[in-house]
């Protein structure tokens, strides 16, 4: 067999196509990519980055020829540039997983014996359900202040039961407490006062997780600013779709737990004895096996032309199309929008909504089959908020013939006001 190195394709001549850029997406003409909340079109960047590796691709830490070498250089470069992204601080371990469940699921694992885990009711399955029993589960805020108060009473209840008679802010005795919010909704799209709740949780001696896989497609994130302690991110909300996530974090706990996998790379040593073996430090304790290459380079590459965006220009283009869009269900009589905060409540580019009297997935499969529009229906892995925001809805509307499932329109790079339209004329059509 022979092996033949191809080169990356040549772009194609500015006379026939515009000069790419990296923070282009890629896309299929005529059709409407409104989900972006579920899995973001490819950035330029992530592509570009893939096609140049591919013909070097090779074993990763595992290989001296140099091949091997220039692939390992890029996977341990791109953990560099995702932990500069996000802010990592000293000590902080960049581990790369596969998205954002598996990434809290990893976090999960790692938690000290009799560690109390707190979160809130209005969180994705992913923040929800890997947390062990006994974890608190605070019902859902009416505002984004509610959600700081609570967390603060939360906390000092905890402690107080932990260790009576040492009340005072700043206490650590007790058992370790984390704290795991959600930085934007991935069924409102409205933020959360993320900093706010890292200082409450700092106040009462506790860790703070923030599953940011609809914020940072969106916003800036850094863990040192922030304040928090861990923070878990997908590739494919971020427009890298190959399969690598990211669990950024505090290093002491995951140095002190069992691997997540136990297998090649993630051992110092292996003796003869049965479970004779040293585990090793850092990440690399944490990804055992053969490691996404791919999709660690396409995250980074991504995370390198954001960072060098004016991220305050692409904010204010994406808040404009939002406005645009929530203006233009507003006018539709039998369109009624779903929110957990008030109407004008900070939030990145997603709405949820409900049609009176048509059900989401038939009109969701309507959508794409007659208008070439993608959207996402169902309650978005976000089960226990999605069924309370559809009953808040019929209460504050008054319709009694809202469906018990909800749709929902994502926005972000390649999003354009004829999209929003597009949307919006179907939606007039069809209900």
């Amino acid at each position: 067999m022979t092996v033949t190195l191809v080169p990356p394709p040549a772009p194609l001549p500015t006379r026939t196509a515009p000069p790419s850029r990296p923070l282009d997406v890629l896309g299929v003409p005529g059709q409407t990519n409104l989900d972006h909340a579920a899995s973001a079109p490819c950035a330029r960047a992530a592509a570009d980055a893939v096609a140049e590796l591919l013909p070097w691709y090779a074993s990763v830490h595992r290989g001296a020829g140099a091949l091997s070498r220039r692939c390992t250089l890029a996977y341990e470069r791109a953990r560099q540039t995702v932990g500069d992204f996000f802010g990592a601080r000293p000590g902080d371990h960049v581990v790369f997983t596969r998205n954002t469940t598996d990434a809290l699921n990893l976090l999960a694992r790692a938690l000290p014996a009799g560690t109390t885990v707190v979160t809130f009711a209005g969180e994705h399955h992913a923040n929800l359900l890997p947390w062990p029993r006994g974890s608190v589960r605070l019902p859902v805020p009416a505002s984004p202040a509610e959600a700081v108060r609570a967390l603060d009473a939360a906390l000092t209840e905890l402690r107080r039961d932990a260790t009576p008679g040492t009340a005072g802010a700043g206490r650590s005795a007790g058992p370790p407490v984390l704290v795991a919010v959600t930085g934007a909704s991935n069924v409102t799209g409205e933020r959360w006062p993320v900093a706010e709740l890292a200082a409450v949780a700092r106040r009462h001696a506790a860790r703070i997780a923030v599953d940011a896989a609809q914020l940072a497609p969106h916003a800036p994130v850094d863990v040192a600013a922030l304040g928090v302690d861990y923070l878990a991110v997908s590739g494919h909300k971020l427009y890298a779709p190959f399969g690598a996530g990211v669990l950024l974090g505090r290093g002491d706990w995951l140095d002190a737990a069992p691997p997540y996998l136990a297998g090649g790379g993630a051992t110092s040593h292996v003796g003869d004895a049965t479970h004779e073996v040293r585990w090793a430090d850092g990440p690399a304790r944490h990804e055992a096996g053969t490691p996404n290459l791919l999709g660690a380079v396409a995250l980074a590459a991504v995370c390198a032309a954001l960072a060098d965006a004016d991220r305050d220009e692409l904010h204010a283009r994406e808040q404009a199309l939002l406005a645009r869009l929530r203006r233009g269900l507003a006018g539709l009589p039998h369109v009624v929008e779903l929110r957990t905060f008030g109407p004008d409540a900070p939030r990145v580019g997603i709405v949820s909504f409900v049609v009176a009297g048509r059900d989401s997935a038939e009109m969701a499969a309507e959508l794409a089959a007659r208008h070439d529009v993608g959207v996402r229906d169902g309650l978005f892995c976000a089960h226990p908020l999605a069924r309370r925001l559809l009953a808040e809805a019929a209460a504050r509307s008054g319709r009694t013939d809202l469906p018990p499932t909800a749709l929902r329109a994502s926005l972000g790079l390649g999003s354009t006001a004829g999209d929003v339209d597009r949307l919006l004329a179907a939606l007039a059509e069809l209900g």
